[in-house]
């Protein structure tokens, strides 16, 4: 009767194991799924900026400074690759000088004026909400996740597991600070 009991034992003990080895797997995947979704956006808003920039070029050309700070800007933002505290820092760079940008070609009459333009803002600002969402998703996800894998019993479970804390895409405080208008 003695061994019944240790064996049910253990085999409960399995499963709670599995089962928290496998909700701690889905977590760690609706991160990875987060930060898939926020590349997607970002991946668009970088296709969208030759558009923009090309949109612009003649009518802006005195304002050649803001059009080669978004293309340092979106190049570091490639280059930062998947590592998201950089790719995090590089892409708020880019949208602060993407913002930026709009204002001062909203200055210009023609530009207000011209379909296409309109339609790239259209699309850039629907790039931007999605990217918004899409961040809020991935920063949700790794809070339930890091969460997770701080609680007690399954922290003592992550670890041995190799579960490690995500990292929050977070604005900058440039992000939180109002558009400068400069004319």
């Amino acid at each position: 009767m003695g061994i019944w009991i240790a064996t049910a034992v253990c085999a409960l003990l399995v499963i709670y194991l599995v089962w928290i080895y496998n909700g701690l797997v889905t977590l760690r995947n609706r991160v990875s799924n987060g930060w898939a979704q926020i590349d997607v956006q970002l991946k668009r808003r970088h296709d969208l900026i030759p558009n923009l920039i090309e949109s612009v070029k003649g009518y802006m050309t005195h304002e050649r400074g803001i059009i080669d700070e978004i293309a340092r800007a979106r190049s570091q933002a490639i280059a930062a690759g998947s590592n998201i505290e950089a790719r995090a820092t590089a892409e708020n760079t880019l949208g602060r000088s993407l913002r930026s940008f709009i204002v001062q070609a909203e200055a210009i009459p023609q530009l207000r004026a011209s379909e296409n333009m309109a339609s790239l803002q259209e699309e850039l600002s629907s790039t931007e909400n999605r990217i918004a969402f899409a961040r809020q998703y991935y920063n949700d996800s790794v809070m339930q996740y890091n969460t997770a894998i701080e609680t007690v019993p399954r922290n003592v479970f992550a670890g041995m597991f190799g579960f490690a804390a995500k990292t929050l895409f977070e604005a900058d405080e440039g992000d939180r600070a109002p558009v400068a208008v400069r004319f």
